[in-house]
């Protein structure tokens, strides 16, 4: 399906919370806004006032979305699927909560992959694309509670003239076999569902998460040029995960274990 601007539709809150809210399940409550400045602020106050997991918000348009690194994320209103949601895994020791970072990409991709039909994969630390074009994009915010806020942008209907760069895509131009944004929406949250509760039940443990990780990364395998946070460069070759989610690329220095950092994704010859 295809939708003109004037067609672009509302969310359907109803046919969402029919779909995923019910006894025993994650999900407890979905709100849908007209529009806020930040889905994950409406979250993290939520949370701050002592609300349980499951709450997921989310909004026709963002007027001041966030990305990583401080970057921002606006899309024209209804183009494109933005929410966060409240996840409280109390009983999984903090240092494998960085997991739930990784965890979250995969999730958007495996549903993309199952209702849209687009073969979109996973960029470190937590992006999605189709080939280098990106797709979707997480923010992870621990807060105390403790509790995670995750939010998730995900471009549908976005056009070539829309796009805020280049390297953009969406649904709609990826040739999706659906671009219902409700359609998407719940199919991303039971993905997330499934994994966020096998990665509990296993207290954290990577091996819930890294098997499929590999076999959806864009980014394992590759020449990478990754900007640290402290402005510096290193290039080298992607090869594996760490126990506690950090990328290892292997450098001209040797093995380096990266927590954070902004990854390019170099073309090698025959690429």
């Amino acid at each position: 399906m295809r939708f003109s601007d004037l067609e672009r539709p509302p969310l359907d809150e109803k046919f969402l919370r029919g779909r995923l809210v019910r006894p025993g399940a994650l999900w407890t409550q979905i709100d849908v806004l007209a529009e806020t400045p930040s889905t994950n602020a409406v979250v993290a106050a939520a949370a701050a006032g002592g609300q349980a997991e499951g709450l997921v918000v989310a909004a026709e348009y963002q007027s001041s979305g966030r990305g990583r690194l401080g970057r921002t994320w606006t899309t024209p209103p209804r183009s494109a699927l933005l929410m966060s949601v409240l996840l409280r895994p109390v009983t999984v020791e903090a240092a494998r909560w960085p997991w739930l970072g990784l965890l979250v990409p995969l999730a958007v991709a495996a549903a993309v992959r199952a209702v849209a039909e687009v073969p979109a994969q996973v960029k470190w630390p937590n992006d999605v694309l189709v080939e280098d074009r990106k797709l979707a994009g997480i923010l992870l915010e621990r807060i105390e509670g403790p509790a995670a806020v995750v939010g998730i942008g995900l471009n549908v209907t976005l056009r070539e003239s829309e796009k805020p760069h280049e390297a953009a895509t969406s649904l709609e131009l990826e040739k999706a076999t659906t671009t219902d944004r409700a359609t998407v929406m719940a199919a991303v949250l039971r993905e997330l569902a499934s994994r966020y509760q096998s990665w509990v039940d296993a207290d954290g443990d990577p091996g819930a998460v890294l098997p499929e990780y590999r076999e959806l990364s864009a980014t394992l395998g590759r020449t990478v040029r990754v900007e640290l946070p402290d402005g510096t460069f290193l290039e080298g070759t992607a090869r594996d995960l760490a126990d506690d989610g950090r990328l290892i690329v292997d450098s001209a220095d040797g093995p380096r274990p990266l927590a954070a950092g902004d990854v390019t994704h170099l073309r090698t010859a025959g690429q």
